[in-house]
């Protein structure tokens, strides 16, 4: 093959690993707005309708370890496929649920197969492009921008669907997708072999039971009370299984993590900012859809409509802005100046009236929060996966998207007993509903200025200024080369 139908086979894979991106976000948007009609159909509480949320958010970030690790043993393209077989397994499921269990269900297996998906990819990312770092920010802002198109995608879409189809139809959409994906990934992705080693499934078990317990004790806490023997056993053995996974990782001669991975400069500090930029970003989508529908009455299309402003805004940031500040400026300012611009959008947010309207209360601080996520994601992300050696890639690429999706979920659950606990369950009350979701904008400020005033504290601009990821060493055949 010649090193121009290389090169073009190469952006053509770039082509579904951004779909693998769009599809994996997509994911955790596109029920937003049919939250309420699923609500109705399924029988969910108000209290627990965040869990269609957060069943594929602990699955998938608490998988994301195990992903990773599969993807370094077994190959980043074998798991790659494997893992949107799983996705399109879990979109049936969840497509074919008529009660809660089953819808629960059905979104956790979707979050297995994303938990495949979503480290494979990045992998195979950085094996395509780490050989040039031009090339290499240029794809992570393509793949970046893809988060936001799948965002815009799944709030439009979910609203069309829902409105004039039904809400099982937003799960139905994946199956010819996924079906593409799968049939194609086999021409365009590079073969990837893996290596030898065992798969830490006690570590893996540990990590997941303890996250979807601590999410489980947080949502739960404003009803049952956060004294209650139900909301201290809950978290109590949370906690114990996530110190067991510490453990068990220190110990291990083949870990679901190598521990020492965090002592490499600037991951640890790099994937806090992720994290925290998770926390403090989905609630805000999760909240300001809610907003939107329970508060000014918006139907299902309509809400997704009103969130498409904020989502394009990020995609020509992230595409036609974010690469240049990077280049010009290094990783750690844009991340600092990032998630404290988030921060301002969410306090503006905070300032939502129950008779507001679209251009007064959402449109200028969801762009505000727009440009914040867009400035932030790029660098964090980039600096989090080239920060570790090239043959942990699959690992780091994990530890970057559990780090997300951990803080999305946690942040999520944190934020959704705040507002419980402010008045965010009274439906049909605009007032108390606003008070409530107001203080999670808030509480999700409040996120984003930490994760600001970290990344100022801890993040260290290498000495040479470069503002570019640095590139992951290959051979010939375009594998990386394993540090010696």
């Amino acid at each position: 093959m010649t090193v121009q139908a290389r090169s073009h086979r190469r952006w053509w894979a770039l082509a579904v690993i951004a779909l693998a991106q769009f599809m994996v976000i997509m994911d955790t948007s596109i029920i937003g707005v049919a939250l309420p009609k699923m609500r109705a159909d399924l029988g969910f509480s108000q209290a627990n309708l965040s869990w269609v949320f957060n069943a594929y958010v602990v699955a998938f970030g608490g998988l994301l370890l195990l992903g990773g690790r599969l993807s370094d043993l077994l190959g980043a393209r074998r798991v790659f496929s494997i893992g949107w077989v799983v996705l399109l397994a879990g979109s049936v499921l969840a497509a074919l649920a008529r009660g809660p269990w089953l819808e629960l269900g059905g979104r956790a297996v979707q979050g297995v197969g994303a938990a495949m998906i979503a480290p494979a990819a990045l992998t195979l990312l950085m094996m395509l492009f780490g050989d040039e770092p031009k090339e290499l920010t240029k794809a992570l802002s393509l793949y970046g921008a893809a988060a936001p198109a799948g965002g815009t995608a799944g709030v439009f879409l979910g609203g069309v669907v829902t409105q004039w189809l039904s809400w099982p139809w937003i799960f139905w959409l994946y199956v010819p997708i996924a079906l593409v994906a799968i049939a194609v990934i086999p021409a365009v992705m590079p073969a990837t072999a893996g290596h030898r080693g065992r798969v830490d499934i006690t570590g893996a078990i540990a990590v997941t039971g303890g996250l979807a317990l601590a999410v489980f004790g947080i949502v739960r806490a404003p009803h049952l009370g956060w004294g209650s023997v139900d909301t201290v056993v809950s978290l109590a053995v949370a906690v114990v299984l996530l110190a067991g996974f510490v453990a068990i990782e220190a110990k291990r001669h083949a870990p679901l993590v190598r521990l020492a991975i965090f002592r490499t400069p600037n991951l640890g500090a790099a994937n806090l900012a992720q994290l925290l930029l998770g926390a403090a970003w989905i609630p805000m989508w999760f909240f300001l859809n809610l907003y939107l529908q329970q508060v000014l009455g918006y139907g299902a299309f309509a809400g997704g409509a009103a969130l498409l402003p904020m989502t394009a805004a990020i995609m020509v940031l992230m595409v036609g802005v974010a690469p240049r500040v990077l280049a010009r400026f290094g990783f750690r300012s844009p991340t600092v100046v990032g998630l404290f611009l988030l921060a301002a959008g969410l306090a503006w947010l905070s300032f939502a009236r129950p008779g507001g309207n679209f251009a007064v209360d959402v449109l200028g601080p969801s762009l505000v929060a727009a440009a914040g996520m867009a400035l932030a994601f790029i660098p964090s992300l980039g600096t989090a996966i080239s920060s570790a050696r090239p043959e942990e890639g699959g690992l780091a690429s994990g530890i970057v998207n559990t780090s997300y999706q951990v803080g999305s979920a946690l942040g999520l659950a944190a934020m959704t007993a705040l507002a419980a606990a402010h008045g965010a369950s009274q439906l049909g009350h605009p007032r108390a509903l606003t008070t409530g979701f107001s203080v999670a904008f808030i509480g999700a400020a409040i996120m984003a200025a930490a994760g600001g005033l970290l990344a100022l504290i801890t993040l260290r601009q290498p000495p040479r200024g470069a503002g570019t990821p640095k590139a992951v060493p290959q051979d010939r055949t375009g594998q990386p080369v394993a540090a010696r």
